[in-house]
C-alpha cells in the first residue's frame, strides 16, 4: 500500500523488506530524498532506529514515519521527520513527500 502511495504521487519507489535493507540500499544509492518507514518492521531494528540512523548517516534524507500501534505523543521522531498514524490520510501524506521533495 505504501509502494502505490508513493508512485501514485509521481515518485519512484524502492522498497525494503527490513531496515537492514533499506541501510544497504542507501548505502549504495545516491538519489534517495524522502525515506516512508512503519515503526513496526521486521527482524531486529525498528522505523523509529532507522530514522535516527539516516538523520546521522545521511542528513540531507526526509523522513516519514507511520505507525497503527503508536501515537504521534508515543515517539520521539528525528528533526525534518513527519509521523501520520494509520489508517493516514493519503492526500496528506503525498503533500508531505512533494512539500519534502521541493
Amino acid at each position: 500500500m505504501a509502494v502505490d502511495l508513493v508512485e501514485d504521487a509521481g515518485f519512484e519507489a524502492v522498497e525494503a523488506a527490513d531496515a537492514t535493507e533499506a541501510v544497504r540500499i542507501l548505502e549504495a544509492r545516491t538519489d534517495i530524498r524522502i525515506m516512508f518507514t512503519d515503526i513496526d518492521m521486521p527482524r531486529g531494528i525498528d522505523g523509529l532506529m532507522l530514522a535516527a540512523l539516516v538523520r546521522r548517516r545521511w542528513p540531507p534524507i526526509e523522513i516519514i514515519v507511520t505507525s497503527g500501534f503508536r501515537t504521534f505523543n508515543d515517539i520521539d521522531l528525528p528533526v525534518r521527520s513527519e509521523f501520520f498514524s494509520k489508517p493516514y490520510d493519503r492526500a496528506k501524506v503525498t503533500a508531505a513527500m512533494k512539500r519534502m521533495a521541493h
